[in-house]
């Protein structure tokens, strides 16, 4: 089984980001928001920020948000036919049908690109349709249990990621892993 995380591993960018753009374009008040959501992705990206922190600093904001918009579905799907580009070349070249993406971001967003690409499973972090509260945030030590729950006794054959610092626990459950960088593939273990 091949696991890739999705963000600047085959996606080109921050999904997540990106559909903040999106949602800024069509609700401009968001554009309040940029400096704290740029400061808090800088803040994980260099590891300076725990878990417990991002959710205690930035969830009730994401929470307030998600419960106002109509569809989130629809926007996916809106979304990606305005994204899928942004999906790196080479992945069509190493893809296989048992793939599995582990993510930060939503599970509700990335199934709709999964399902163009064939991807039959993803592991992502839950939010709530109705509520907009976070169920599940998958990103660095968490997406070890959130892949052993839907994969208990599955064994991790290549595991792709742009950042060996933050995936280092899916890395050790792997057999093989890849540092991605752009479109160039790194073996590291």
């Amino acid at each position: 089984m091949n696991v890739y995380d999705f963000d600047n591993t085959i996606y080109k960018g921050e999904s997540v980001l990106h559909f903040f753009f999106y949602y800024v374009k069509k609700t401009p008040y968001l554009l309040k928001y940029i400096p704290r959501v740029f400061y808090a992705l800088i803040k994980y990206k260099a590891g300076k920020i725990t878990v417990e922190q991002a959710l205690e600093n930035y969830a009730p904001m994401v929470e307030e948000y998600f419960r106002s918009i109509p569809d989130i579905r629809a926007d996916a799907v809106d979304f990606w036919d305005k994204h899928i580009h942004n999906i790196k070349p080479f992945y069509e070249d190493i893809r296989k049908d048992d793939d599995v993406i582990v993510t930060g971001s939503p599970e509700i967003t990335i199934q709709e690109v999964c399902n163009r690409l064939g991807i039959k499973h993803c592991v992502g972090s839950i939010i709530d349709e109705e509520s907009g509260k976070i169920k599940r945030l998958c990103i660095r030590s968490r997406k070890v249990p959130a892949f052993l729950e839907a994969f208990p006794d599955a064994e991790i054959e290549n595991f792709y990621t742009d950042s060996p610092k933050n995936d280092a626990p899916l890395i050790e459950l792997s057999k093989h892993a890849y540092h991605v960088k752009g479109n160039k593939i790194i073996k590291i273990k």
